[in-house]
């Protein structure tokens, strides 16, 4: 085994990469800082009644290969303790 090898923490990668966790991190808040999201969600809106239906079966198609529903989060208030 080489010496340096000893030196360092092994490398922590999957769900506990956390130099990948904050790259991410500071790449969408830096895209929100040069964004105005609220004018890309109104875009990306559909533009047909068509695809609005469209949207929505595929929603539903994917909520049913999971098997269950949609789950809306609570967003009143603080969290209870």
């Amino acid at each position: 085994m080489n010496p340096e090898d000893t030196k360092h923490e092994p490398k922590v990668q999957g769900e506990g990469d956390y130099d990948a966790a904050r790259r991410y991190r500071r790449s969408v808040e830096g895209f929100i800082r040069q964004n105005d999201t609220e004018e890309l969600a109104r875009a990306a809106e559909p533009a047909t009644k068509a695809e609005s239906e469209e949207l929505e079966k595929a929603e539903a198609d994917g909520l049913a290969r999971k098997g269950g529903s949609r789950r809306v989060p609570r967003r009143s208030g603080p969290p209870s303790a």
